[in-house]
């Protein structure tokens, strides 16, 4: 196998160049990235590959798909890597271009290296693609580049995003046994009742009214599974539809996520997610410079529940007027106890920023458990729901056939 030379960036920012081993560009490349490095150059025999792939046709080796949230995180993390090096933005801008396989995301990365050679700064070039980036990551470059510390403010947008991501899965990932456990029961149910149920309906014919009434229950809806299943369908799909369409009005929106706080075991836990983005965004943007109101008010943003972000936004006002921070969100009664009281201490100490990043670590601890709690909690029981519901319906057939018996006794 050939030896390939190679230039890349470290996760401090230093540069490393050495040779690596492998059969083919693409292999040396997956090597390299296995070791953290990001890779700036593969040469073998004075030809070049970027980024691990050799100079083929871009059309071939760039897939063209919607930008996702992984894709801006390995974009900042890139731009963080080769700013530390001390490349200037736009050769780090074409390094990244070079180096991408998302078509959608070379569009980008090219409109903004065009913004960028125009005299325009990186956060204006940014504010075209706001719908990608959002307001918090705008004003952090903006922050970064007043400051003149551009790549320390890419990475710790960086460990943001990071640290969004990794929670965002872990709850996504918590809900998808419970949710492959209800779409198995309600199969379950469903083939029991349209076609088990069903063929002892023969059986009770001759009883009529005599049949205790679970089985006369049970055989009417093994009926209307077997013969009215459409019927359900369309009701389910037009419940599902009305339900969508409830939820995204505004009054609709503003009860599901007033009723998503009251849950027992999860409302605490939603709360407590919430809080931790608006702590962490909030943080993260003081810490850069970013005036106070503004950064309430991007962070109000950020707040996925329309109960705790209506109260950030309201109480701009009063920390306009000269309220502190933890008073104006005490007064709404929604904003836990605990956030109040270390977001008040971090006012009092004068290091408001490193409060809210402890509150963010602390709830972020808290929500991590209380996922595995409630899930250790939610799976045993609907188990135990699904075990209730197929036995109820076997003791009603077993009712049925025990009548049957008696009156032919």
């Amino acid at each position: 196998m050939p030896d390939f030379h190679y230039r890349a960036a470290r996760s401090d920012g230093s540069i490393e160049t050495g040779t690596v081993t492998a059969d083919a560009p693409e292999s040396a490349a997956r090597q390299l990235k296995q070791r953290g490095l990001t890779i700036l150059a593969v040469d073998v025999g004075g030809g070049r590959a970027d980024s691990g792939a050799t100079r083929q046709s871009a059309g071939k080796r760039r897939r063209r798909r919607a930008i996702r949230p992984s894709d801006i995180l390995h974009f900042t993390r890139e731009m963080s890597v080769l700013l530390r090096a001390g490349l200037p933005l736009d050769r780090a801008l074409k390094l990244s271009i070079r180096m991408s396989r998302h078509a959608g995301m070379v569009e980008l990365m090219e409109d903004l290296l065009r913004s960028v050679k125009s005299g325009k700064g990186l956060s204006q070039a940014l504010r075209p693609h706001a719908s990608h980036f959002g307001e918090f990551y705008i004003n952090m470059v903006r922050s970064g580049e007043a400051g003149g510390d551009l790549a320390r403010v890419l990475e710790r947008l960086m460990e943001s995003l990071d640290r969004t991501r990794a929670l965002r899965e872990a709850v996504v990932s918590a809900l998808v046994y419970p949710t492959i456990l209800v779409v198995v029961a309600l199969l379950s149910l469903g083939l029991m009742l349209a076609f088990v149920v069903p063929q002892f309906e023969a059986m009770f014919a001759d009883v009529g009214e005599g049949l205790p009434w679970p089985t006369q229950v049970v055989l009417g809806m093994g009926e209307l599974a077997s013969q009215g299943w459409w019927v359900m369908v369309l009701l389910f799909i037009v419940t599902l539809l009305a339900g969508q369409a409830f939820a995204r009005s505004e009054r609709g929106q503003l009860r599901v996520h007033t009723w998503a706080l009251r849950l027992p075991l999860a409302g605490e836990l939603v709360r407590r997610f919430e809080v931790t983005r608006f702590a962490t965004t909030l943080g993260t943007l003081l810490a850069n410079g970013v005036a106070l109101l503004e950064a309430m008010r991007i962070a109000a943003g950020t707040v996925g529940n329309r109960v705790l972000r209506d109260a950030v936004s309201e109480s701009v006002p009063a920390i306009k007027q000269g309220s502190r921070v933890a008073p104006a969100l005490g007064q709404t009664g929604v904003f836990p106890d605990l956030a109040v009281q270390m977001i008040q201490v971090g006012e009092e100490s004068g290091r408001l920023d490193e409060m809210l990043h402890e509150l963010s670590r602390v709830y972020d601890a808290e929500v991590q458990a209380g996922i595995k709690r409630s899930l250790t909690l939610l799976e045993p029981a609907l188990i135990i729901i699904l075990g209730a519901l197929i036995a109820g319906i076997i003791v009603s057939i077993l009712l049925g056939i025990l009548s049957v018996n008696d009156l032919a006794l």
